[in-house]
């Protein structure tokens, strides 16, 4: 910790500390915790409020700024940085409070939320909606690879593909049945590419159930593969504690 940008810090001992006494000394109600193995360049503000994990906060190295980032059910939530540590107080009794996103950013202009954040306030649904509109245009910017628009689409096109969050990696969809990180991977589908084709894996990068020509067979092979009775993707990670 540099004691010329953090004389706060330093003078206190580290920054759960520091954050611990301006609290006090602002008369604001704040529970902090260590984490990262309690380095005392990092702290976690805890709340009460259920699906949300503690505010973590981290200082910077080079210069003085605290970020801060709040997650709750494997997303996140908000997430900001500032140049004062009574900024952060205040942003950490904002999240122990069960407040909206919106009435956070506005409390606190230096707090950001993404859409996908604020899709999230509004039930899995909207995310699993938000995250296949974002697929899709991903696709049509994407035309010297047909065959992963082609995928795209014919996934679209299927309802019980349709109801799971979608997301991609090296090209290759997964198909989740939990909004939050870490996702629930139902069924993967690899995109034909450089003469290879369509591939349907039980995992993103697993096992592989089967290969096809086109990638309406492999759609239809993918959900042959689905859970009996598989619903609508439901909020949170795999790990329901993550």
């Amino acid at each position: 910790m540099d004691s010329d940008l953090y004389p706060d810090l330093a003078a206190a001992g580290s920054l759960a500390a520091a954050l611990q006494q301006l609290a006090s000394e602002l008369g604001v109600e704040l529970t902090v915790i260590p984490i990262e193995g309690g380095s005392p360049v990092t702290a976690g503000i805890a709340t009460p409020v259920a699906g949300r994990k503690p505010l973590s906060v981290h200082i910077g190295a080079a210069s003085r700024w605290f970020s801060v980032s709040g997650w709750g059910q494997g997303i996140e939530l908000i997430t900001g940085a500032t140049t004062e540590l009574a900024d952060v107080v205040r942003a950490g009794a904002a999240w122990a409070q069960d407040g909206r996103l919106a009435e956070l950013r506005a409390g606190l202009p230096f707090l950001q939320s993404s859409e996908r954040a604020d899709a999230h306030e509004r039930g899995p649904a909207e995310v699993v909606e938000l995250q296949w509109r974002t697929m899709r245009e991903q696709a049509a910017e994407a035309p010297d690879f047909p065959e992963f628009g082609a995928l795209v689409e014919a996934a679209h096109a299927e309802p019980m593909l349709r109801q799971l969050y979608v997301f991609s990696s090296h090209w290759t969809l997964g198909f989740s049945s939990c909004t939050g990180f870490p996702f629930r991977v139902e069924v993967g589908i690899a995109p034909l590419r450089n003469g290879s084709p369509y591939r349907v894996m039980k995992h993103l990068r697993a096992e592989v159930l089967g290969e096809t020509v086109t990638a309406g067979e492999a759609v239809a092979l993918a959900v042959s593969y689905l859970p009996t009775g598989l619903g609508p993707a439901v909020e949170g990670p795999a790990d329901r504690n993550a």
